[in-house]
């Protein structure tokens, strides 16, 4: 082989390891961080941008993808509420229609992620919830969640998730762009400002009027004796002896422009 031929050949196999490590790190870059595209896209529908190249993102991710990112439950919980909250957004914004039977939206496979297509009900009750019954109130399992499931769920309930997912209605959370690095505090300042805008005392009676969310999902809260323990928490009620309860009606009032900063 001519020497001019061997510095040819060198040149192109050169160009060709440079082409192939430039495309290896631009895949590491694009995957590394799943919590921070969920946050994007956030951001995006709550600034009015195009959030078409996420949501295609977000649907040809693979579970080893999420497996990988979502190393704990914070970093799980932070990236599911963003992703539940941003979905509620972006289908009722295009097909408010939809929302005239709740049933079905909610229990409608309509959310692409990963190469399959999941319901709001699987990934609050499934996902967020671990595994519970959607009409079991927070009581009773699932007996036999699937393999997805069991991959992408949190491994235990945390009861302040109800006061951070957004279902869509008035009387729903307000939207918040959840990060795991601030998870806990976040999720402690949206309880408490949620409790306190949506809970009514009143100490001539012994009476506090509190949000539906805690009857539907009771055992998430510990029953009543747990619900009063976190309205005292919150500083909702001065204490939780000979305190009834009242639950008041929810307003289903489809509202999409309810933001908080957390």
């Amino acid at each position: 082989m001519k020497p001019n031929s061997i510095v040819l050949l060198l040149l192109v196999l050169l160009c060709g390891c440079t082409i192939h490590k430039s495309n290896v790190e631009k895949t590491a870059i694009t995957t590394s961080n799943l919590n921070t595209l969920s946050e994007e896209f956030l951001q995006n529908i709550k600034t009015g941008k195009n959030t078409r190249a996420i949501q295609n993102r977000i649907a040809n991710l693979t579970l080893k993808e999420l497996n990988n990112s979502l190393i704990s439950d914070a970093h799980r919980l932070a990236f599911w509420i963003n992703i539940y909250n941003a979905y509620i957004l972006a289908i009722l914004s295009e097909n408010p229609e939809l929302y005239d039977d709740k049933k079905a939206f909610f229990k409608q496979e309509q959310i692409p992620i990963a190469g399959r297509l999941l319901s709001f009900e699987k990934i609050e009750h499934g996902i967020i919830r671990k595994s519970q019954w959607s009409l079991g109130q927070g009581r009773i399992r699932k007996w036999l969640p699937n393999k997805l499931e069991r991959k992408l769920r949190a491994s235990k309930r945390d009861y302040r998730v109800h006061f951070a997912l957004n279902c869509g209605a008035k009387d729903c959370p307000p939207v918040a762009i959840y990060n795991p690095e601030k998870l806990d505090s976040q999720l402690n300042e949206g309880t408490k400002l949620f409790l306190k805008q949506n809970s009514d005392y009143y100490p001539e009676k012994s009476e506090v009027a509190v949000t539906a969310l805690f009857n539907w999902f009771r055992g998430d809260f510990g029953g009543k004796k747990g619900i009063k323990e976190i309205l005292k928490k919150f500083e909702i009620i001065p204490t939780t002896k000979d305190i009834d309860i009242s639950y008041k009606n929810y307003d289903w009032t489809l509202d999409l422009d309810n933001w908080i900063n957390l």
